[in-house]
């Protein structure tokens, strides 16, 4: 336990002290909404609806960057070679890393949350909050994974702009930035069957007090276990060679 919080204080202190990374992480997502969402919130259920899918828009992005862009560079530091030789538990670092960006993502919900209760009719009791990050939280194992097997294929330079054509379509046929029903309609026919679509059916559904629907649960275990699998055969690629 104490190699896992010296290991875990040092991946936040890394956060804090890259402004250039943590300020835009946090910001961006909200000011995203604000400028193109907001001005268009006159309801509570509109508010909620969109605000939720931001907050999904939110967690993508720091846990598919960080697992995806943080791995490509540390692949090719040799510093975090010389992190592997140290006496600890193989699991101890990547654990450490893994509760650092999830801190990361969900403060991002956060201030889109708080966002949105600014600057709309926000209004979901409190009660339903739990289900609502738990909802949050399933969503990051695929997307998480995603975005290891990303770092794993592509050097830091690649991983940037692949990241990118990955997270802003899926984040736009998902129907985090505007409802599906006002998506073109090529995209409504792709929308149901991509993994940020059925993250955010379980949020959606959270916050009307509703069951979670199957076909979104098994969407994500399907998209966790191809993603997972994607991953492992990245991983094992150098040691192949």
């Amino acid at each position: 336990m104490k190699r896992f919080l010296a290991y875990l204080k040092a991946e936040l202190l890394e956060a804090l002290r890259t402004p250039a990374f943590l300020v835009p992480t946090l910001v961006f997502p909200s000011m995203f909404f604000l400028l193109f969402a907001a001005p268009n919130l006159k309801t509570p259920s509109a508010a909620n609806f969109t605000a939720l899918a931001f907050m999904i828009f939110a967690v993508f992005g720091v846990v598919f960057f960080q697992y995806g862009v943080g791995t490509a560079f540390e692949r090719e530091n040799p510093w975090f070679a010389h992190l592997k030789t140290m006496p600890a538990p193989p699991l101890t670092r990547p654990l450490a890393q893994v509760t650092s960006s999830l801190l990361v993502a969900f403060l991002a919900a956060f201030v889109l949350y708080l966002t949105a209760r600014l600057s709309t009719p926000l209004a979901i009791p409190p009660d339903r909050w739990p289900k609502i990050a738990l909802a949050l939280l399933l969503g990051t194992v695929p997307m998480g994974l995603f975005g290891l097997a990303i770092g794993q294929t592509f050097n830091h330079r690649a991983a940037i702009p692949v990241a990118n054509l990955i997270y802003l379509p899926l984040s736009f046929i998902g129907g985090l930035w505007m409802p599906p029903a006002f998506l073109p309609e090529w995209a409504q026919k792709i929308s149901t069957l991509t993994p940020t679509r059925h993250w955010a059916e379980l949020a959606w559904h959270a916050a009307v007090h509703k069951p979670w629907p199957l076909d979104s649960l098994l969407g994500l275990g399907f998209y966790t276990l191809l993603f997972g699998a994607f991953a492992l055969w990245a991983s094992r690629r150098p040691t192949a060679r």
